[in-house]
């Protein structure tokens, strides 16, 4: 079984199933901090946002990349719209499969950062 679903089209990007989810690739996916940084305004917004709202201070090509990885990790889904790439958190397929964890993932990263701000 592939751990990616295959794709015909290709405007379609491919995304795991939803049993194909594994904690392991999540918890990989969000240990980085700029995944983090794209996590948190997805679930800030609670819609979708095109890649090109997320300034990132890494290169074009390091951005796909993370974006890939979120992706293909379950984390987030990407689906076309004309020419913008849109990104949505799969929130409620992380909630089936990990109850919790999202939320307490992004708490404890509001922590960190009220932590890290308030000691500058």
């Amino acid at each position: 079984m592939s751990p990616v679903t295959t794709t015909t089209n290709t405007r379609e990007l491919a995304h795991p199933a939803c049993e194909e989810i594994r904690l392991d690739g999540v918890l990989h996916a969000l240990s980085d901090p700029m995944r983090m940084r794209v996590v948190r305004a997805l679930a800030a917004d609670g819609g979708e946002l095109s890649c090109s709202y997320f300034v990132l201070p890494v290169t074009k090509s390091t951005t796909t990349h993370h974006f890939r990885v979120l992706r293909e990790s379950g984390v987030i889904q990407q689906v076309y719209r004309g020419t913008a790439k849109m990104n949505a958190l799969r929130r409620a397929d992380l909630e089936a499969l990990f109850p919790g964890l999202l939320d307490s993932v992004l708490e404890a990263a509001h922590r960190e950062s009220a932590r890290v701000d308030g000691d500058a």
